[in-house]
């Protein structure tokens, strides 16, 4: 859990801005995302090949653009 020390002279926001940048850098923000909602290990098995498949076929088409220019 990120601490942040804040001192009687200085203002609340910047103490939250600190509090909000900590949380960022360990992750925080992410790690509740990803706790929201359950998925299921085949629901999660089946997003992670689609996505895979998605990045081929778009290195695919990548490729293949660059050699129609180069031709």
């Amino acid at each position: 859990m990120p601490i942040v020390h804040v001192e009687d002279s200085e203002a609340i926001d910047r103490a939250l801005k600190q509090f909000k940048r900590k949380c960022e850098r360990e992750g925080l923000f992410y790690e509740i995302k990803k706790r929201k909602h359950f998925v299921k290990p085949s629901e999660q098995k089946r997003k992670e090949k689609l996505e895979a498949r998605k990045k081929l076929l778009k290195k695919l088409r990548q490729e293949r653009n660059r050699l129609k220019r180069l031709d």
